[in-house]
């Protein structure tokens, strides 16, 4: 947490998987000691996904978003967000009618308790070997517009938008209302400033719509990286060994743009 602090960052995000080993208590003790806020994320396995046929995994997963949401609140934060609306994998056939509406009705559910408790969700979309359900922007808005609650936003993920969009800007800049969220992340999730992602592009349409919400940089290796959370992102590589160094670049590099985004804007 001290590293974080030191790298200039106000916000850690907390990966949810598994909301019941998180200790609340002690997280928001410690949040509280280096003066900084927390918001939670995660993805549902295909035993508890709420984008399913089956009414008891649905129950299941919908069972772990309140829990999840519980977490959140207990740590005083105001934001959930990631792969809430189905199993984050590889699924083997597309979404049906019935397991989308399933999703919707759930996240319906899970918005209208968020509300309560003063915290946002956030849908995000993710490629095609990662959900079957909404591996784009546009897809994400038409879910929350079914959803229907004001309190569920995009998760824009620019590492999945590489994969997925046509281009960077266009999808942000049609769909500026509904953006509430925003990982930035290289294209071979290592440091910034290496890989393909057109960073210009992005912080470009991002100041464009006057984009004012949370920016988190994130980056994974398999040094680091807890084993679950690698083998479900598919991390095999070590593509770091110290993460102070690389997210004191990350935010040199993510603050050099939206300085120069905002002076050309």
């Amino acid at each position: 947490m001290q590293n974080t602090v030191d790298a200039g960052y106000d916000l850690i995000e907390i990966p949810a998987l598994d909301p019941s080993l998180i200790d609340t208590e002690h997280t928001l003790a410690t949040l509280k000691e280096f003066g900084i806020k927390a918001a939670c994320s995660l993805g549902l396995s295909f035993d508890a996904d709420i984008n399913s046929e089956d009414p008891a995994v649905v129950a299941k997963g919908e069972a772990r978003l309140m829990a999840a949401l519980d977490v959140v609140a207990g740590i005083e934060g105001d934001y959930l967000g990631g792969v809430l609306f189905s199993a984050l994998g590889k699924y083997s056939h597309p979404a049906t009618a019935k397991s989308r509406a399933n999703s919707v009705a759930s996240l319906k559910r899970l918005a209208i308790a968020a509300q309560a408790k003063g915290i946002t969700i956030g849908l995000e979309p993710v490629n095609r070997y990662e959900s079957n359900l909404i591996n784009t922007i546009d897809q994400a808005v038409e879910m929350i517009k079914d959803i229907g609650e004001p309190n569920v936003k995009v998760h824009i993920d620019i590492y999945h938008m590489n994969i997925e969009e046509q281009d960077l800007a266009s999808p942000i800049i049609n769909n500026a209302e509904h953006i509430g969220y925003v990982h930035i992340g290289a294209s071979h999730r290592g440091g910034l400033g290496t890989g393909n992602v057109d960073f210009d592009e992005l912080f470009g349409a991002l100041a464009k719509i006057n984009y004012k919400g949370i920016i988190t940089f994130e980056s994974f290796s398999s040094a680091i990286v807890h084993p679950d959370l690698s083998l479900a992102l598919a991390i095999w590589r070590n593509l770091w060994t110290e993460n102070k160094p690389m997210a004191l670049n990350a935010r040199k590099y993510m603050v050099e743009h939206i300085i120069r985004a905002n002076n050309l804007a």
